[in-house]
């Protein structure tokens, strides 16, 4: 599967926040997105103004970054939310917060996105008590997710959770820091998934 391979602190810099990708590193000093805070390359102090689309573009690309797919998976996530009941944008910021991967990140288990997609797929957790080593697997109100065996000696699991209090974990789930496990307790409301990320706009660029 294709994949981003630059640097990630450039994704961060052309978006003009922060939207820690690289884990602990983004709250620490050496971040790129406060010591540059202007997009990357040679043309990137010069004052741009972009349109609407562009807008509309920038913040669609950004929630893409942040959730680590690539655009034919987002169009997929977008196709569904359109078909369920409720507000298109917000469930569609639902359906990414579902992805396993997300949830991992979420809990603690791994200091960002990436890093949790890499656990899954050499599959170091269950859910529901069985393995999946898929990261786009969705999980549903009630699931429960755990470290197995073999991945509860790994490192970076441990320092994860030791820095989980830092950013805190969301209301809807559940996290078991000694037994390493963790519950999802109920689907995301909007209030619930504090991302900087204006969904309307996602909704207004692919409605055209």
């Amino acid at each position: 599967m294709a994949r981003y391979r630059e640097a990630l602190c450039r994704i961060c810099r052309r978006d003009g926040e922060k939207l820690f990708l690289k884990g602990g590193r983004c709250f620490t000093d050496k971040c790129s997105a406060e010591r540059r805070k202007y997009p990357p390359g040679q043309h990137g102090q010069k004052r741009v103004k972009l349109s609407d689309y562009g807008v509309q573009l920038r913040e669609k690309q950004k929630v893409r970054d942040m959730y680590g797919t690539l655009e034919r998976q987002f169009r997929r996530y977008f196709s569904e939310a359109e078909r369920q009941r409720g507000a298109t944008g917000e469930v569609l910021l639902q359906l990414l917060e579902r992805r396993l991967d997300n949830v991992l990140f979420r809990l603690g288990f791994a200091s960002n996105r990436r890093q949790a997609r890499q656990l899954v797929c050499h599959g170091f957790f269950t859910v529901n008590g069985r393995t999946v080593d898929i990261a786009s697997y969705l999980v549903s109100a009630g699931d429960a997710v755990a470290v197995k065996e073999k991945g509860k000696g790994i490192p970076s699991i441990a320092d994860s959770l030791s820095k989980v209090l830092h950013r805190g974990v969301p209301e809807w789930l559940e996290l078991n820091s000694e037994a390493m496990t963790g519950k999802v307790l109920h689907i995301p409301s909007r209030e619930e998934i504090q991302m900087p990320v204006q969904e309307q706009l996602i909704v207004e660029l692919y409605s055209k």
